[in-house]
């Protein structure tokens, strides 16, 4: 149970040289269980000359290499017979858990119950620094299967003594709310839009139900899409940023960063070429390493792993909250990352672009993204368009000059090397209307890809 405002006070209050001495600690430990119970990391110390006695403290970890999901799907089956990532006993393992393999396949986790309590531990410490209690009934729109989010907030919710309503989807009827009163609500920012809208349809103001704070989570997103999904709510929107590989980071009621649980998780940033660590405040590749207790035992654990995520470190100070563990930006896919001419941009800066107050009489927020060139000219030269098609309440009603110039202002704020491509006419905007229901996203399975690169590679 949660003591005050903290679920763990002397770990999440914990001074920065005591935080990291316990770090380095157990850095030493979690290499060397790695080398006793891992035949991959066995295997990969003696391929790099690699004496896992000489990782004394986190800095350390520098020196070793990257691994990433390229490297866990190398080593299972098909490509392999059996799983060397594989880190305890069959008879210790509670359970087998799947990625979504929205990037490939599936990538496969094993779980000790060891395991499951510190992955609760994580989403336990974020849901009491948000003000969760044993007051609280909450609607997990998360999907309960082969992913670890909604079983691990299920347990974090046992320990508060929090209720749970584990639906596993954003489409249940009207009635749960008016029968069962839930306080809160976890699912990703367009599920939460998604049920706004219908409720309103209904003749329900979302706002005057009985949530008093949202939890968005699955998906990076952007301020404005935040701010707008509190104003249709009513009450403030926290930010969770989770994964099976154990990241599990959230933020305070400060909203200032996310924590990062530095005890249970070791986060470096990394530059673009994964040589060297850049300074707090330089965005870089996020990069964890799994840090187990003295003593402790895990199904599979991952050092220097590569979460192909970009994320800035905001300050390592305490929070206002009280907090000591580091806090990081909202970190970003690099898969969902496109270049121009040297110049990038995200699905979340296009998000940015499209969630502008006066525009959201005309649009909905949905919006689908593509990245063309002329034919038959690679991405190198810099010749490219990007289309944003917006899903429209009227295409008929629609101010469509109004739209485009609040998204095209928003869009080049803090992108000046695209603003001079657009300027000189090597990048183009282009944008489309779609009625409700219109865009292509709509007739896809699973997460939309809402910005696609279609040039020829």
């Amino acid at each position: 149970m949660a003591e005050g405002s903290y679920f763990s006070p002397g770990i999440e209050t914990m001074d920065r040289g005591s935080l990291d001495a316990l770090i380095d600690e157990r850095v030493r430990y979690t290499v060397s269980y790695a080398a006793e119970h891992s035949p991959f990391y066995r295997h990969w110390f003696k391929e790099n000359s690699i004496n896992p006695k000489e990782i004394r403290v986190h800095e350390d970890l520098l020196s070793l290499p990257i691994v990433s999901g390229h490297t866990i799907r190398e080593h299972q089956p098909p490509a392999t017979e059996g799983f060397p990532f594989l880190s305890a006993d069959w008879q210790d393992i509670f359970s087998i858990q799947e990625t979504s393999g929205t990037s490939g396949n599936p990538k496969s986790f094993f779980l000790t119950w060891e395991d499951w309590k510190r992955y609760a531990e994580k989403y336990a410490r974020s849901f009491v620094s948000q003000g969760f209690s044993d007051k609280d009934k909450v609607v997990v729109c998360a999907s309960y299967g082969m992913n670890v989010g909604a079983n691990t907030m299920t347990i974090a919710a046992q320990r508060i003594g929090m209720g749970i309503i584990p639906l596993g989807k954003c489409t249940f009827e009207a009635r749960v709310l008016k029968n069962y009163l839930p306080t809160s609500i976890v699912g990703s920012v367009y599920k939460l839009l998604r049920l706004a809208r219908r409720l309103s349809a209904e003749g329900i103001r979302p706002e005057e139900t009985s949530i008093e704070k949202l939890v968005a989570g699955g998906e990076s997103f952007s301020p404005e899409s935040r701010s707008y999904l509190a104003q249709l709510w009513g009450c403030p929107v926290y930010n969770t940023y989770g994964s099976t590989e154990g990241t599990m980071c959230g933020e305070c009621r400060e909203i200032d960063g996310l924590h990062v649980p530095e005890d249970l998780v070791h986060l470096d940033v990394y530059d673009p070429q994964m040589q060297s660590f850049v300074k707090d405040g330089e965005c870089g590749r996020a990069v964890l390493t799994t840090l187990l207790p003295v003593g402790g035992k895990s199904g599979m654990l991952l050092l220097n792993y590569d979460t192909e995520d970009t994320t800035v470190v905001l300050s390592r100070d305490r929070c206002a909250c009280g907090r000591t563990h580091m806090r990081i930006v909202n970190p970003e896919r690099e898969a969902e990352t496109v270049w121009v001419s040297g110049s990038p941009f995200n699905r979340v800066d296009i998000e940015s672009a499209v969630f502008q107050s006066e525009s959201m009489e005309y649009i909905s927020g949905e919006y689908e993204s593509f990245v063309t060139s002329p034919e038959g000219i690679s991405p190198d030269p810099g010749v490219a368009t990007l289309t944003v098609r917006f899903e429209c309440f009227d295409p008929d009603r629609c101010d469509r000059q109004l739209v485009e110039d609040r998204f095209t202002g928003r869009f080049f704020r803090h992108k000046p090397g695209l603003k001079k491509l657009y300027e000189e006419g090597s990048f183009v905007l282009a944008f489309e209307y779609a009625a409700p229901r219109g865009l292509l996203i709509f007739g896809q399975k699973g997460r939309p890809r809402r910005l696609v690169d279609r040039r020829k590679r």
